[in-house]
C-alpha cells in the first residue's frame, strides 16, 4: 500500500482562488475597487470562514500593505508601512493596542480592519478610537451559501486534476459542516484515501467516504 505523504495543500490567497457569490459580493467589490476607494479607511466583518482574511491578504498583495493581528498591534506598525490591514479587531484588545489602532487612524493612510461583528459593535475603551469604528466604512460578509460552497468543491478537486460530477459536490454540501474548512479537508482527505487504496476518485468513492461522515 502506498502511504500519502503528510503534505498539507497551502491555502492559495489570491484573488483570482476567491470565489465571489452573494455571501461576500459587496466586499470583493470594494476590495477589487482599490485605490480608488471613498474613504482610506474601512472594515470586513463576518463569521469565521467567510472570507475575510482572504481578502485581506488580496488587498494587501495590491497596496502592499502589512498585515498585523489586533491582539500584537502595537507603536511600530506606524512607521514601518504606509498600508496596513489588522485582523480581529473584534477581540478585547489591550490599551497599547488601541492607542495603535488610533493612531494609524489618524495617519489618514490605507486601513484595513477586519472582525466577526460590525466595527460598531467591536469592544473598545477609547472614546476617540469608538466613535472612529461606528463611523467606518464596513462591508459584511455572510455565512458561505449554497454556490459558494459548491464552486469551492469544484476548485479544490480541479487544483487536484480530479473531476467529480456535480450531483456529488451537492451531497458533500449537505453532508459536510458548512463551512469552507471543512469542504477543504474532505478533498484532500478524499485525495489522500485515493492515493493510500490506490482508487480513482469516482462518485462512488465520494459518496463512500461522505456516508462515513453522515
Amino acid at each position: 500500500m502506498q502511504i500519502p505523504l503528510p503534505l498539507e495543500t497551502p491555502a492559495r490567497l489570491t484573488r483570482e482562488d476567491f470565489i465571489v457569490a452573494p455571501a461576500n459580493s459587496a466586499a470583493a467589490g470594494f476590495i477589487d475597487s482599490w485605490p480608488a476607494w471613498p474613504a482610506p479607511a474601512a472594515a470586513l466583518h463576518g463569521p469565521g470562514g467567510s472570507g475575510k482574511t482572504h481578502l485581506v491578504h488580496v488587498w494587501a498583495q495590491r497596496a502592499e500593505a502589512a498585515i498585523v493581528d489586533a491582539a500584537s498591534l502595537d507603536s511600530t506598525v506606524l512607521g514601518a508601512h504606509d498600508a496596513v490591514a489588522v485582523e480581529d479587531v473584534g477581540a478585547v484588545l489591550s490599551a497599547d493596542a488601541e492607542r495603535a489602532l488610533f493612531a494609524l487612524f489618524e495617519r489618514g493612510k490605507p486601513l484595513l480592519l477586519t472582525g466577526l461583528e460590525p466595527p460598531g459593535a467591536w469592544p473598545v475603551a477609547l472614546p476617540d478610537l469608538g466613535s472612529r469604528l461606528r463611523a467606518l466604512l464596513a462591508f459584511p460578509l455572510w455565512e458561505p451559501d449554497d454556490a459558494l460552497l459548491a464552486g469551492l468543491a469544484r476548485k479544490l478537486f480541479a487544483d487536484r486534476q480530479l473531476q467529480v460530477p456535480d450531483a456529488v459536490v451537492q451531497q458533500m454540501i449537505r453532508t459536510l459542516e458548512r463551512s469552507p474548512a471543512a469542504i477543504r479537508d474532505f478533498v484532500a482527505a478524499a485525495d489522500a484515501a485515493a492515493l493510500s487504496q490506490k482508487r480513482p476518485v469516482t462518485q462512488g468513492f465520494i459518496r463512500e467516504l461522505l456516508a462515513k461522515k453522515a
